[in-house]
């Protein structure tokens, strides 16, 4: 069907247009924002007074009024601090969590006989074993490092809502039922631990609980405890109608009801109220598959397009896995205006807060204050900063551009789209260990990750694409009988040159080197992008200029590798891209892809002894080390940037700053202080 041919829904509450990818959750209609004579459907969130205008328009026109809801994979973070949906629940009879009238899901599960099939009850298994697994729960908030005290008995959770949560009323509840959950917990606990949680948004000061203090007396909270911690360490978990219910359900945990939520009145659950329309016990299988397969619709927000709660979960799994190593406070210094937005953008994340100062001393202080660490630029890192850090025995992170960053150049104000975060050194240093190092050494990189690596690098190849992917002309038709070699400048006073070679420092002595191992080679010389648009230094000298045969300056990088036999440099990660191609690489310097028995080194790796396969170093290097985010600011991983890269789109960021001066784009993005976009 065409998209003309789709028929109109109107979006009645203007807030529903800040879902991202809001028309890839309904596809089979065209999205309006006014109502007209060929409206056919009508949008709303949920029965909330922002939908009363669309449900009364709706009801007076005789068209369906679509209910829309958070489903139960949602997102990393919470939708309150505006973190998008990874999934909706779309309801055209009620909402799922008012048992005061049917819903869609209440009809699923009531009837399952004509979509609970054997292949379906094997899918939702599969996914209630992953969910266990990974403990990923609606949100997937909350913090590591908590302990519970030693129990002497039981321990019993019972879970708080927000006051005004529609579902406590639709659940049949009240306050009074708050109070009975709390006297049931309290007597259930016994001579052990009585629990209590309460909605992340109370945590986060947006909203109010509804358990009064004296019913939390002695209670031990768990706000800020993630769910994966908390949950294999409770015995059951006492709720009223919150879904942290049917979370517990998925783990296989006791849960007592004391309203009504979709998931009582099934046989699963030890409920207060009686369920009229349910009664029918069910399997956990058939909940499972009504609400996260069958219901609820998924989109991935980075790719705008439909997606599966299977892959949502892996999505949701790598933006977990983001937000937890960014978790806590960033106290940076050292980092340009240009580059603030850029990199605002990429340490994103819904359970830190990144922070720019001007001064070494006015970072370290903050941090301090906040148990932060400070993060520095690492190619502009002034002397003081890891003095600083030890002194104040705070940790120090290292930033520096990704190894595939952008395109265009960093130097002409192009923000990175990738950069590197390592909390050990940095891996242009070759005098000392970095996480990436570290990694490759310790050989325990996950096996599906060394597969996602073989896919990449099948797509950088097969598109072509580079750190910088600042394409050019096509190489001439280089001599053949001869052995080509590529030598590739860099800028000479580069930190990587600096921290990471010996005799062997300039680009000069480079060519020189490689002409005197092979003196009858086709030697083809790249000066490096920033040098070539006069931004850094390290141009060749006149005379050993005459050393080479060709020069490279304009030509596509990815062609120039493919058409040599041999890559020579210091430390450039074009050496990098190189071994992707299968190329021989040979490296004067101790850049972080050599020592690993990929390539041929002048210099020696003593902390370097194992051998890695090329797949490994990728899954490492460009996978598992960097942070990668959209043109438009959202968190997301390698093979998502390599897509956009070799098929580049507009987006607002582009068409903001395209065809401005580069002094222009340096001063809007100084100025770039806006917020990126929530997980």
């Amino acid at each position: 069907m065409s998209g003309d041919d789709r028929p109109l829904a109107w979006v009645s509450a203007p807030g529903l247009w800040r879902i991202r990818g809001l028309q890839a959750f309904l596809p089979e209609y065209r999205l309006q924002r006014l109502p007209s004579p060929r409206t056919r459907a009508v949008l709303g969130w949920g029965r909330k007074g922002t939908s009363w205008i669309g449900r009364t328009w709706a009801a007076r026109a005789g068209l369906p009024y679509l209910a829309l809801e958070d489903g139960f994979l949602r997102s990393i973070g919470l939708g309150e601090a505006g973190a998008s949906p990874h999934s909706l629940l779309i309801d055209d009879l009620g909402v799922h969590h008012d048992a005061r009238q049917p819903s869609r899901l209440e009809s699923l599960i009531r009837e399952p006989d004509g979509w609970f099939d054997t292949d379906m009850e094997a899918r939702a298994r599969a996914l209630i074993g992953t969910l266990r697994e990974t403990g990923l729960s609606k949100t997937s908030m909350g913090r590591l490092d908590i302990d519970l005290p030693l129990a002497s008995g039981p321990r019993v959770l019972m879970v708080d809502q927000t006051a005004g949560d529609a579902s406590i009323a639709g659940g049949l509840a009240n306050r009074e039922s708050f109070l009975a959950m709390a006297e049931a917990a309290r007597a259930a606990a016994g001579g052990g631990q009585l629990l209590v949680r309460r909605h992340p948004a109370t945590v986060a000061r947006l909203k109010t609980g509804c358990l009064p203090p004296e019913a939390l007396t002695g209670a031990i909270p768990v706000d800020d405890m993630a769910l994966d911690v908390l949950l294999p360490q409770v015995d059951a978990v006492f709720a009223v109608s919150s879904g942290l219910g049917f979370e517990a359900l998925i783990r296989g945990l006791p849960v007592h009801c004391f309203g009504l939520p979709f998931y009582a009145g099934w046989g699963l659950t030890t409920d207060s109220l009686p369920a009229p329309r349910r009664g029918d016990e069910r399997s956990l299988e058939v909940l499972v598959a009504a609400a996260l397969i069958v219901q609820a619709r998924y989109v991935d927000p980075v790719t705008d397009s439909p997606s599966t709660p299977e892959n949502t979960v892996c999505r949701l799994l790598q933006q977990r896995d983001r937000a937890r190593r960014l978790a806590g406070y960033s106290a940076c210094v050292g980092f340009s205006p240009a580059k603030r937005g850029a990199v605002r953008r990429l340490m994103n994340t819904p359970l830190g807060e990144t922070v720019f100062f001007a001064s070494t001393a006015a970072a370290v202080t903050a941090a301090r204050e906040r148990d932060g660490r400070l993060v520095v630029w690492a190619g502009k890192e002034a002397p003081d900063v890891a003095e600083a850090a030890e002194a104040a025995s705070l940790p120090l992170w290292r930033m520096e551009d990704g190894f595939l960053r952008s395109r265009g150049l960093g130097s002409d104000f192009n923000a990175a789209l990738s950069v590197v975060l390592d909390p050990v050194g940095i891996h242009f240093d070759g005098s000392r260990p970095s996480a990436l190092e570290l990694a490759l050494e310790a050989g325990q990189t996950p096996a599906a990750d060394v597969v996602r690596a073989r896919a990449l690098r099948q797509v950088l190849i097969e598109r072509g694409l580079s750190k910088y992917n600042l394409g050019g002309e096509t190489p001439p038709g280089w001599p053949r009988d001869r052995p080509r070699i590529l030598i590739v400048g860099q800028v000479e006073n580069d930190r990587s040159i600096l921290l990471g070679c010996e005799d062997i420092a300039t680009n000069a002595a480079l060519v020189r080197a490689v002409r005197k191992r092979f003196p009858d080679a086709f030697l083809i010389y790249r000066d490096h992008p920033d040098t070539v648009a006069g931004n850094r230094p390290g141009r060749l000298d006149a005379d050993t200029a005459t050393l080479v045969d060709a020069r490279a300056e304009g030509l596509n990088i990815s062609a120039c590798i493919d058409v040599c036999d041999v890559l020579a440099t210091m430390t450039s990660l074009t050496g990098l891209e190189a071994l992707l191609r299968g190329k021989r690489v040979m490296t004067w310097g101790r850049p972080s892809y050599a020592g690993w028995g990929l390539t041929e080194d002048a210099l020696a790796f003593p902390r370097r002894t194992r051998r890695v396969d090329l797949d490994t170093l990728i899954a490492e290097a460009l996978i598992r080390y960097p942070l990668y985010v959209t043109p438009d600011g959202y968190p997301c991983e390698a093979e998502d940037l390599a897509r956009w890269l070799a098929n580049p789109e507009p987006s607002a960021d582009s068409g903001r700053t395209g065809g401005l001066r580069r002094w222009e784009r340096g001063l809007i993005a100084s100025l770039d202080r806006g917020h990126p976009p929530a997980y």
